[in-house]
């Protein structure tokens, strides 16, 4: 592609994002010092490399996701965006408390786009500050976790006997002497030396709650998202059934969602996931702007603005990366 043909690629690109209708290159010759018959055989080019087409009878043209992806890789110039007060940050992202700082951000991402905002947030503390086990009934333990911020976790034990009290403290008393500070996935590597010096029985006992302790640590990701409602106001989404319920479902069911931000979490800054374009996204039109964000440097999640392929790219960008930044910032206790 010459200058020229990008040059007409990002106009009619620009054109159809603020307007939402094909553009014809009557449209684009009154932008350009170019006949209608030039800008014709352009778009002929554009539409024979698969970066544009013509929607039904019309005569107009609109972006392919292969052109979208050429739109924002090569033609896109990022606008910048205004950092709100740090008093104003500091309020909407409490540093104190990372999982209402979590739920701001996504909800801070849905107003500032007008899209849908989403925030993969960290894996809760997967080590514990102390456990205890208290009897419920014959063959059932209630197993208590304290993690070294203070979170409660209860899990029920369903075990093969009844437990006197002693024993579940006996129990109790071993796993915080020798474990605490651990993870469960770190314990369960280490039982089978630690516990040779114990009964059968209570062996069993430990393994099992090792087994429901593991399961805190392999917990589904929290998937916080918000402005699912925003997209209904989005024409060629919302006048779409098929689209309307696959978009839905996609946030239903999480998994592509989860997949998409796993992977990007692994990626550096910004990243772009245009439907039709990327695997990652199950539906055309569609495109997920996504960045990471950590912990004192380290990444714990991903959060990003699902919407239409016909976006604002420049203007959603920059609301997604400074978000990753200021949620960053806040629960590194820098804001």
């Amino acid at each position: 592609m010459d200058d020229r043909a990008n040059a007409l690629l990002k106009a009619l690109i620009e054109r159809y994002i603020a307007e939402g209708q094909p553009v014809g290159s009557r449209t684009l010759s009154k932008m350009f010092e170019l006949s209608p018959a030039t800008i014709r055989n352009v778009m002929a080019d554009l539409e024979d490399l698969g970066l544009i087409h013509s929607p039904h009878t019309s005569a107009g043209r609109v972006p392919t996701p292969k052109g979208y992806r050429v739109f924002v890789d090569r033609l896109l110039a990022v606008q910048r965006f205004e950092v709100l007060p740090p008093t104003q940050i500091r309020e909407m992202l409490p540093a104190a408390e990372p999982g209402r700082a979590v739920n701001a951000a996504a909800a801070l991402l849905s107003n500032l786009s007008q899209f849908a905002g989403v925030v993969l947030a960290p894996k809760r503390a997967q080590v514990f500050r102390q456990i205890e086990f208290i009897r419920l009934s014959d063959k059932r333990v209630l197993l208590i976790i304290v993690t070294p911020d203070g979170d409660v976790q209860n899990r029920i034990l369903f075990v093969h006997r009844d437990y006197p009290e002693q024993e579940l403290i006996e129990a109790s008393n071993f796993f915080n002497q020798h474990f605490a500070g651990k993870s469960f996935s770190e314990v369960r590597q280490s039982l089978a030396e630690e516990l040779s010096s114990l009964q059968a029985d209570i062996s069993r006992l430990m393994r099992a709650a090792v087994e429901a302790g593991t399961a805190v640590d392999d917990d589904d990701d929290t998937l916080v998202i918000s402005g699912e409602s925003k997209l209904l106001d989005i024409s060629e989404i919302a006048s779409d059934m098929d689209r309307l319920r696959g978009m839905f479902s996609m946030f239903e069911k999480k998994t592509d969602l989860l997949q998409l931000l796993d992977v990007s979490s692994r990626a550096q800054g910004v990243q772009i996931y245009i439907g039709g374009d990327s695997r990652l996204v199950p539906l055309e039109d569609v495109s997920v702007i996504t960045a990471p964000y950590g912990v004192d440097g380290k990444i714990v999640g991903t959060l990003g603005v699902i919407g239409p392929s016909r976006m604002a790219y420049e203007r959603v960008i920059p609301i997604v990366d400074i978000t990753a930044r200021l949620l960053s910032n806040a629960l590194s206790h820098n804001v």
